[in-house]
């Protein structure tokens, strides 16, 4: 298939260390966010200093910057966030992220002529809404999660050439509403809505009852209870993964394709970037490989990987309990200390008597003997073994060894 423009790639950066990985794994833009005020308020995000240093990053690399503000304020929070927009004042970013008509409204007191994008968590569902918040002044709208690809594709058709259109396309889904949920409110006092969830749909229950059967659906069991440890995850949303419909995406003109994940590791995310980022360049070369692609990303997931909503039945792609081998990120390079010496960020354990893979763009994965490189601690004692938090001191003469690469077990 000819193409003739590839959308953007939207990545997460929930801290440096993260922006780093995206940049260096493909991502067209970055969203990332201070510590307040956003929907992954855990994450560590970054204060006013290395706001600065992040957007100067982004913008050495060509990436575009993209700012979250997107929780839902409540009365209390309208005088922080005025005060904390004023903060912000002195920095560029391409977009600011929002979702909350009254957030919105303070920004464009502070920034008159900032572009805006607005939030799944606003619940894009038609043409007419995206119609209006472009009359509100939104450049760009991510559409509902809960959206299908004929009801995607409708909105794209009967829409007006503004505002853009975004699509989460990878990344935990939410069983609430567009992410409005109140579970965790409910559970601990901790709104999703602020960017304080606690995930309680990721936990462990003990079930009662095993199946239930639908009246109109016999033989049929419409919802069910699996049991591991004596404990069932009942309300667990799977992952999406829509890797395999980036073409139907491309050929609808969506204008970005976005990763969730800021309080995911630098490693899942520089592994599933590489892969839509190699996917929509073989695109533009007119081949794709989406087995490929799949095989990659079944080693990144530990909740199944499906549709979503997206098609009319819902597909499951991948399952993490599929019984294949999984490829431990061991490392992170750090930075090059000398000529063939780099420090690194041990991330599991790594055994030195075992053969590496280099993870390097373009789902390329060469494989290092164990004979090619030597580990060591920073004060040179040799290392048979190296443990998750330690940094260490690899020694290669591989050139394709970069600052702020991966590497894995082979």
């Amino acid at each position: 298939m000819a193409i003739d423009r590839v959308p953007e790639l939207l990545c997460p950066a929930g801290d440096l260390e993260r922006l780093q990985t995206a940049l260096l794994y493909g991502a067209d833009a970055v969203y990332l966010s201070g510590g307040s005020f956003n929907l992954r308020a855990k994450s560590r995000g970054f204060d006013l200093e290395h706001l600065s240093s992040a957007v100067s990053l982004a913008r050495g690399s060509g990436v575009r910057i993209y700012f979250c503000l997107n929780a839902l304020a409540t009365e209390n929070d309208l005088g922080p966030i005025r005060k904390y927009l004023d903060t912000l004042s002195g920095l560029e970013f391409d977009a600011f992220i929002v979702s909350d008509p009254g957030i919105i409204r303070l920004v464009r007191k502070v920034f008159p002529d900032q572009v805006l994008h607005l939030s799944t968590q606003a619940g894009t569902y038609n043409s007419q809404t995206a119609l209006f918040w472009s009359e509100q002044g939104v450049d760009r709208v991510n559409l509902a999660r809960e959206l299908s690809l004929k009801e995607i594709k409708l909105l794209a058709r009967n829409k007006a050439k503004k505002p853009e259109l975004e699509v989460f396309v990878h990344g935990a889904m939410c069983m609430a509403v567009s992410g409005c949920c109140l579970l965790s409110a409910h559970l601990n006092k901790r709104s999703a809505n602020q960017g304080l969830c606690t995930h309680p749909c990721r936990f462990d229950y003990r079930p009662r009852a095993m199946a239930l059967e639908e009246r109109t659906r016999p033989g049929r069991m419409t919802w069910q209870v699996w049991e591991e440890d004596d404990y069932s995850r009942i309300l667990s949303s799977d992952d999406l993964c829509l890797v395999k419909y980036l073409p139907w995406l491309i050929r609808n003109r969506i204008d970005c394709l976005k990763i969730e994940g800021r309080m995911k590791s630098s490693g899942y995310l520089g592994m599933v970037i590489d892969v839509y980022r190699t996917a929509l360049t073989d695109l533009y070369n007119m081949m794709f490989r989406p087995d490929l692609y799949l095989e990659e990303l079944a080693l990144t997931g530990s909740r199944p990987l499906s549709s979503g909503f997206f098609l009319p039945e819902r597909k499951i792609f991948v399952r993490p309990e599929g019984g294949r081998e999984r490829k431990a990120i061991l490392a992170r390079v750090a930075e090059k200390l000398e000529e063939s010496v780099w420090l690194v960020q041990v991330k599991s354990l790594w055994k030195t008597d075992r053969d590496i893979e280099l993870v390097l763009p373009g789902l390329r994965r060469p494989v290092l003997s164990n004979k090619k490189y030597f580990l060591e601690t920073v004060d040179s004692t040799p290392l048979a073994v190296a443990h998750s938090g330690q940094t260490a001191v690899l020694r290669t003469d591989d050139p394709q060894v970069v600052p702020h690469l991966l590497i894995r077990s082979a």
